[in-house]
């Protein structure tokens, strides 16, 4: 029988990529979807900035916070999860966890971040709903992604959309590339000697996973079948995207 041809690329850093922009719906989203290739992107020298659209303040714990307590309580643990994979730039757009439509006002923030930014590469969620891991598909999440990808294109590089930021300062930025969190993706990125870096981020957010001694084994069971279906050998780990040409 004929092995069966592998199709998706493997990351190799060429240092086209000098900034970078995630772009989720809540804290930890990053860190479960992307810590690793963080990780391996900060070890480049690539400037990486966040951009949380929710505080996560409908964070679906036990605790009896308020609003307020839970958003900052998850603020703080998204700071220093970044802070394991070398991110210090961090910005919170603060609208309601559970809420998340792709408006334009949304765009227009994520717009802005974009323009400040300045990235050769976004990095956001699927909007495409995952049928097969309907976990993956919050409806914050895909609203989050979509709003990026309208405010990647064609928002954010015209400026005539939003002239109100040209006023303000904010220049159009053309992005180059896109990477969405996809299954399947189209690249992989080989994690595997960052991995405890992505252990390390995930652990931050205490409030989310603190009750799971499983933490660990389910971020390498994943990993790792991300990393064989892509081909790579067998003790590899990966996170995968979908490559999107935006330019």
């Amino acid at each position: 029988m004929s092995k069966k041809k592998v199709t998706t690329d493997v990351f190799s850093y060429d240092g086209s990529i000098k900034r970078a922009l995630v772009v989720v719906a809540h804290p930890d989203d990053i860190d479960f979807g992307s810590a690793g290739t963080i990780a391996i992107l900060t070890s480049h020298g690539v400037d990486v900035a966040y951009c949380l659209v929710t505080s996560g303040d409908a964070g679906g714990d036990d605790s009896t916070h308020t609003k307020e307590e839970r958003a900052a309580l998850r603020e703080a643990e998204q700071r220093a999860a970044a802070a394991e994979v070398g991110v210090t730039n961090l910005t919170f757009l603060r609208w309601p966890d559970g809420q998340v439509e792709p408006t334009l006002l949304l765009r227009r923030e994520i717009t802005r971040v974009i323009r400040t930014h300045r990235p050769d590469l976004v990095i956001t969620q699927n909007p495409e709903r995952n049928w097969e891991r309907i976990f993956a598909s919050h409806p914050d999440h895909l609203a989050a992604g979509e709003a990026t990808m309208r405010a990647i294109y064609p928002d954010a590089r015209n400026p005539h959309a939003f002239p109100e930021l040209v006023r303000e300062g904010f220049a159009p930025h053309v992005v180059p590339q896109v990477w969405l969190s996809a299954s399947p993706p189209s690249m992989v990125v080989d994690i595997t000697d960052v991995f405890h870096l992505k252990h390390a981020a995930l652990t931050r957010h205490e409030s989310q996973v603190g009750h799971r001694e499983d933490l660990e084994e389910m971020l390498r069971t994943w990993s790792r079948t991300t990393a064989k279906n892509a081909g790579l050998g067998k003790k590899r780990l990966a996170e995968g995207f979908k490559v999107v040409a935006t330019a």
